[in-house]
């Protein structure tokens, strides 16, 4: 009994024609990329990805971060400081297992001065600079009173 290797070797299935394909083109070959980033700056290690930079705290700085913040920093201010994003030194506190602060709302009795300050014309940005709020925050209290809130954009002059 003869046994024709050619028969067997000569029809590739597509899954063995793409794995030759592969192959050919370089693939399967090892990666050249070194270990470690080559991009650092001051704030230490950096890895770049599609379109953006992360920054990797070290522990110390995290253990600087809960002391900032339970010593009463704005979560925006650290963001700053360390040059990250808001949502990252909230993430580290998070898993520290550090109770966040509840964002500031317009105190109730400060809201008809605001509704009365709003409907004169000031912008909501200002009335929450004024109280020591965020717009949003002064937007909803002004909101909550009542009053109507005036479309975006700019006031027309008289």
């Amino acid at each position: 009994m003869s046994v024709r290797l050619s028969r067997h070797f000569e029809n590739f299935t597509p899954a063995l024609k793409t794995v030759v394909s592969r192959r050919k083109r370089g693939v399967y070959e090892t990666n050249r990329r070194p270990l470690e980033p080559s991009v650092r700056d001051d704030r230490g290690r950096l890895v770049r990805s599609i379109g953006k930079a992360q920054t990797f705290l070290t522990e110390a700085q995290v253990d600087q971060i809960i002391d900032l913040y339970k010593g009463g920093m704005s979560m925006n201010r650290i963001a700053q400081k360390y040059r990250a994003h808001r949502r990252t030194i909230a993430a580290h506190l998070t898993r520290r297992s550090v109770s966040l602060r509840e964002q500031r709302s317009l105190d109730p009795s400060d809201t008809p001065e605001a509704v009365r300050l709003y409907e004169d014309g000031m912008p909501l940005l200002e009335v929450g600079r004024r109280f020591g709020v965020s717009q949003h925050a002064a937007r909803t209290a002004i909101a909550g009173a009542g009053a109507t809130i005036r479309p975006k954009g700019r006031i027309p002059r008289a």
